[in-house]
């Protein structure tokens, strides 16, 4: 299942700008809600346990899906998040690489098709595994951004920008609007070179870096600090409200609060 490596390679490019970090650096607040170097991490270990537990053993998946909620109930999300994973710093990175690796290599030889327990609807493996990848590219962006580094990105990154197609109809859903008729056209253009397009021409379309449109629909980046072409009115309100994650309504980053800071 060729999104189990794309998951293992965006982890990987994640640890690597880590290498460095050391000390109190895992503290440093980023752009993302003051999420701290340790939070982004915690938050992606412990979904990736999650994934993983609900492929191996779904009895378990479903009792710690059950203290899981009960925890955010009572106590909040990232509280939750930190009580269930203890490490930090230099150990939580050992932990998270050494689940990623195994589970990137494990679920290579998956039935893409096989299905899944999740917080929400079931799912298939390869949907599961591509929302980890999500998760891993949205959250690795707010790291990469304070310590200063620009991202090579990859063409592995059109598994985002398809979420961000699927999720056209949920954006509107969530935000409890009435979902238009048609989809915006998209020509993105990727890391590559290629063109990625999505949808019957019309009078709404969407062009420019595959990577940018990835980064709306992630809600990593304010459409306004893209260099998108964004035309017509139905394409104009979706990059104003795109979410391709589940959950409740997320409000995208105001223009210029997320970028990458200069070191």
């Amino acid at each position: 299942m060729e999104q189990a490596g794309d998951f293992l390679a965006e982890s990987e490019a994640l640890d690597a700008v880590l290498a460095d970090v050391n000390g109190s650096q895992w503290e440093v607040e980023t752009q993302f809600k003051g999420w701290t170097l340790n939070d982004v991490l915690v938050h992606l270990h412990f979904w990736n346990q999650m994934a993983d537990l609900s492929l191996t053993d779904e009895a378990a998946f479903q009792a710690r899906l059950a203290e899981t909620f009960a925890g955010i109930g009572k106590n909040g999300f990232r509280a939750t998040e930190n009580t269930m994973i203890t490490e930090r710093g230099a150990d939580l990175r050992t932990a998270w690489c050494a689940l990623y690796t195994d589970m990137g290599r494990r679920w290579a030889d998956l039935d893409p098709k096989r299905r899944v327990k999740w917080a929400g609807p079931e799912m298939s493996v390869r949907s599961s595994i591509t929302a980890r990848q999500m998760e891993t590219w949205a959250h690795g962006q707010e790291v990469f951004d304070i310590l200063g580094v620009q991202r090579q990105e990859a063409d592995r990154v059109k598994n985002i920008v398809i979420l961000g197609v699927n999720t056209f109809g949920w954006s509107y859903k969530v935000h409890g609007r009435a979902v238009p008729e048609t989809m915006p056209r998209l020509d993105l253009t990727a890391p590559s070179g290629a063109v990625w397009s999505f949808g019957e021409p019309g009078e709404n379309r969407i062009s420019g870096p595959a990577v940018e449109f990835a980064q709306v629909v992630a809600q990593t980046r304010n459409i306004a600090d893209t260099s998108l072409l964004v035309e017509g009115p139905v394409a104009a309100e979706w990059m104003s409200i795109a979410q391709c994650f589940a959950g409740g309504a997320e409000t995208p980053p105001s223009k210029g609060a997320r970028h990458q800071v200069t070191r």
